[in-house]
């Protein structure tokens, strides 16, 4: 079994499959929110040239994947496996977002167990890069046992570098606790 980066995975409440470039319509339409990324490191992705240049860089990581709501088939998000680290047997996960409406509703949390639960078949230890102004992310992830391991200057696709907080997860404490 390989690791494949862009898997199609379902649970009960959502499936997560690959990014296409005709995914960019209704993507942008959940990312078009400007309260969306009022404490993400990027406040202008909403707009629609910067977030051109996310989707470009979405699509070129050939680890995006885009989330749909299983009960209505609606998009509602998407996240990213990347840097996949053979050394120290990792990956990180990362460029997540969901629209407001899910917000609140364990949209986030099915999302993190689905692929955390797929991505440690493969790794032992899952990475996360959180902006330093990201406080609901912050929360939400230390809510499912992330733990805050350091910070790193992150330059996004294309996008200035901004200060990140690097969360870890490990295998033996996401088993125990899930």
């Amino acid at each position: 079994m390989n690791f494949e980066l862009q898997p199609t995975i379902t649970s009960e409440l959502i499936k997560i499959s690959p990014l296409k470039e005709d995914d960019f319509d209704e993507l942008y339409a959940v990312a078009s929110d400007p309260l969306l990324w009022e404490q993400h490191p990027n406040q202008n992705r909403y707009q629609l040239e910067v977030f051109r240049n996310f989707f470009k860089g979405a699509i070129e990581s050939n680890g995006a994947v885009i989330v749909h709501e299983i009960a209505t088939g609606t998009v509602i998000g998407n996240s990213r496996y990347y840097d996949f680290d053979e050394e120290n047997n990792s990956i990180t996960v990362g460029y997540t977002f969901i629209g407001r409406e899910y917000w609140g509703k364990n949209y986030n949390r099915a999302l993190k167990k689905l692929m955390f639960d797929y991505a440690f078949q493969f790794v032992d230890k899952i990475i996360l890069h959180i902006g330093s102004t990201n406080f609901r992310s912050q929360k939400s992830i230390e809510k499912i046992g992330a733990k805050k391991t350091g910070v790193l200057d992150v330059a996004y696709y294309g996008e200035p570098i901004k200060t990140n907080f690097v969360y870890e997860v490990k295998k033996e404490d996401w088993i125990k606790n899930n």
